[in-house]
C-alpha cells in the first residue's frame, strides 16, 4: 500500500489541481470523488475508479472502505485536507474517470421524465436539482448552453452523489427538441407568459419540464419551440423560484397526477 506523507508529492499536487480546475478535468479526464457515500454510489453506478485514497485519522470504519475492492493508498492527514473539499470530510477520496453520455443514452418510455436545464450556472443548484430527480424517478437530465461542469465538486456534494445514478447529458436546443419529437416526449417550458398553472397541465404522457435561470429565464427558443408553456404561481411581487425548486414542484405533481404518490 502506498503511503503519500507530504503535499508537495505530484499526486497530492494533481488532486489539487482536479478539485479546483474544470479544464484540468476536462483535459485530464478525471475527477474527485469526495465521501464515502459519494463513492459507493459511483462504484453502484460504474464508474471506473482510478486510485483511493484514505486518512486513517479521520476514517471511523477502515473494514467498510476495504470491502469496496479497490486498491488504496494512504495520506496523511496534512494531505488528505489539502484536496478534500467537504467541511466535515470522513476521510475517503477517490479519484475516477469522467464519463460523458449523449441523447442516444436516454430511454424513452411511456412513463419517463426529463429535466431540460438552460443556462444553469450555480453547481450547487443543479446538484440539488440531482437530488430531486433522483427522488421523483427522472429518466434523466438535459443541460441546454451548459455553464457548469457536472463534475464539479459542489455538484457532486449537493447531489449526494445521485449525480452518478442519473444520466446527465449535454445538447443543444435544437437537437433536444428533435431529440423528444422524435420519441414523442411532450415538453412543457416553465414561463412567466405561460397563462396555464403547472397543477392544470396533462402530465399522463413521456414529458420533459424545461427551466432557464432564475435572474433571465427561459431563451425565446424554448418558449416559443415547447409543446406547452407552463407557470407555477405565485403571491405578492414574486415572479421567480430556485431552480431546484421549480423543479421538486412540477416533478412531483406529475408523480401525483400518475398516481404515484
Amino acid at each position: 500500500m502506498e503511503n503519500i506523507t507530504s503535499i508537495s508529492n505530484p499526486k497530492i499536487k494533481l488532486l489539487m489541481t482536479l478539485r479546483t480546475k474544470s479544464a484540468k478535468r476536462k483535459e485530464a479526464g478525471l475527477f474527485l470523488i469526495d465521501g464515502l457515500r459519494e463513492v459507493k454510489e459511483a462504484i453502484r453506478n460504474g464508474l471506473i475508479i482510478e486510485q483511493l485514497f484514505y486518512c486513517e485519522q479521520l476514517v471511523d470504519n477502515f473494514k467498510e472502505i476495504q470491502n469496496l475492492g479497490q486498491e488504496l493508498t494512504k495520506l496523511s492527514k496534512e494531505a488528505f485536507l489539502k484536496v478534500c473539499y467537504k467541511e466535515s470530510p470522513d476521510g475517503v477520496i477517490a479519484l475516477a474517470k469522467a464519463v460523458s453520455k449523449s441523447l442516444k443514452d436516454l430511454k424513452v418510455t411511456k412513463n419517463s421524465i426529463f429535466l431540460v436545464l438552460e443556462a444553469v450556472e450555480k453547481p450547487g443548484n443543479l446538484g440539488a436539482i440531482l437530488r430531486t430527480a433522483r427522488a421523483g424517478g427522472v429518466s434523466g437530465i438535459i443541460l441546454n448552453n451548459q455553464q457548469t461542469d457536472i463534475f464539479n465538486p459542489n455538484v457532486i456534494r449537493a447531489s449526494q452523489g445521485f449525480v452518478f445514478a442519473i444520466p446527465v447529458v449535454e445538447a443543444n436546443t435544437k437537437e433536444t427538441i428533435d431529440f423528444f419529437a422524435k420519441n414523442k416526449v411532450k415538453s412543457f417550458a416553465t414561463s412567466l407568459r405561460a397563462k396555464k398553472s403547472y397543477i392544470k397541465a396533462d402530465y399522463s404522457g413521456p414529458s420533459a419540464f424545461v427551466f432557464g435561470t432564475e435572474a433571465d429565464g427561459l431563451s425565446d427558443y424554448w418558449q416559443n419551440s415547447a409543446s406547452e408553456l407552463i407557470k407555477i404561481p405565485m403571491m405578492r411581487e414574486m415572479d421567480s423560484l430556485n431552480v431546484s425548486v421549480s423543479a421538486a414542484l412540477v416533478v412531483f405533481e406529475a408523480l401525483r397526477q400518475r398516481g404515484k404518490l
